[in-house]
């Protein structure tokens, strides 16, 4: 608290800018995983997964998107945590209650000064289930 009986306007510039970095970040479920099982059934497993996201995120300034298929069918149900100007990181074999998981990652990512997922304090589903990590566009240089 101030001298004034508030609260400290840098704890409130933090959260403001906590807020604020997680508004760059995207994290996109894969809406048409099936479960272990491989089931057609409705809702799809990746649907549960995406509102679990969406629970977790509930007050959070992070985007939650759906998309229809990730192509990574093998590792089942997955996700993508993408930051505009940063590397994406494409996760699988998550679970219906994976959610909480990706909102923490997309909440480190939101911090990181380096534009990497950093590997302390990522969840273990994070670090098992890294599937691929794909460079931004401009980091890319052409082959002579």
């Amino acid at each position: 608290m101030d001298h004034d009986g508030g609260f400290s306007a840098g704890i409130a510039d933090d959260a403001f800018a906590r807020n604020d970095a997680l508004a760059g970040v995207t994290v996109i479920v894969c809406a048409s995983c099936r479960d272990e099982t491989g089931s057609d059934a409705h809702p799809r497993a990746g649907e549960a997964l995406a509102q679990d996201t969406r629970r977790a995120a509930s007050g959070e300034n992070v985007r939650i998107r759906t998309v229809e298929c990730l192509g990574n069918c093998k590792r089942r149900l997955s996700a993508a945590i993408v930051r505009d100007g940063c590397w994406s990181y494409v996760f699988g074999d998550l679970t219906p209650n994976s959610g909480a998981d990706l909102v923490t990652g997309a909440k480190l990512f939101a911090t990181s000064t380096d534009g990497l997922i950093p590997w302390r304090g990522r969840p273990d589903s994070l670090k098992r289930g890294l599937v691929a990590r794909i460079p931004p566009l401009d980091m890319l240089k052409d082959l002579k």
